[in-house]
């Protein structure tokens, strides 16, 4: 006895359908990859889920880009906006761009010069002149900072230096001025010590002397 004719319908159950949908996707990359291993053919399959989730396959020889492209092509429907292909033109520029100085730079590295023309090595030749030339006169710049830079702290030094002996040769002086006031104070109170006691007080006022 065959299996009854199932409806196409949405299943209402939330549980069972994310189990039919969890099989049947599988169930279709399944036949997406045999499809494409068989028959030679480049199959894309791009499934969203209910809640937005994506599940896509390509073949391995292809990408989905490229089929999309060509289905473009084929189909005559426009699936990218102007926006796009500017965005999609200016990747292949900025690509071809960078292949090409990838070449510029084994050149100047003395890589794959056999296919070159004598015309394209004498060019070669001048730009490594010019970047020597360069090279040189960033050194000498550098060198010459570097000089400039070393005359700037070498003065600094000095000055640093003056400045340091201008100060011991002030307090140097400042001590022996206090050396040689305190010797001539101490002179002057031995002085005094030897001095009469008639010589040491003299009355200056005259009231202060006796009549005769």
């Amino acid at each position: 006895m065959g299996r009854g004719k199932i409806e196409i319908k949405r299943i209402e159950n939330s549980t069972n359908r994310q189990v039919t949908f969890s099989k049947r996707r599988a169930g279709i990359i399944k036949k997406a990859r045999e499809i494409g291993v068989l028959c030679d053919a480049e199959v894309g399959v791009v499934i969203f889920s209910s809640g937005g989730k994506l599940y896509d396959y390509c073949s391995p020889r292809t990408t989905l880009p490229r089929i999309l492209e060509k289905y473009q092509t084929n189909s005559g429907k426009i699936l990218w906006d102007e926006k796009h292909k500017s965005l999609s033109a200016e990747i292949d520029r900025v690509k071809k761009e960078n292949d090409n100085m990838q070449i510029e730079l084994r050149h100047l590295k003395g890589e794959d010069l056999n296919s070159l023309q004598p015309r394209e090595l004498i060019a070669i030749e001048e730009a490594l002149q010019n970047g020597q030339t360069n090279l040189r006169d960033k050194q000498m710049e550098h060198w010459r900072m570097y000089r400039r830079n070393g005359k700037m702290l070498e003065d600094e030094h000095n000055l640093l230096a003056l400045r340091v002996h201008q100060q011991d040769v002030e307090l140097s002086g400042g001590m022996r001025e206090l050396d040689i006031g305190y010797h001539q104070v101490h002179h002057d109170r031995d002085f005094t010590s030897q001095m009469p006691f008639t010589f040491r007080v003299q009355p200056s006022h005259p009231n202060l002397q006796e009549d005769e």
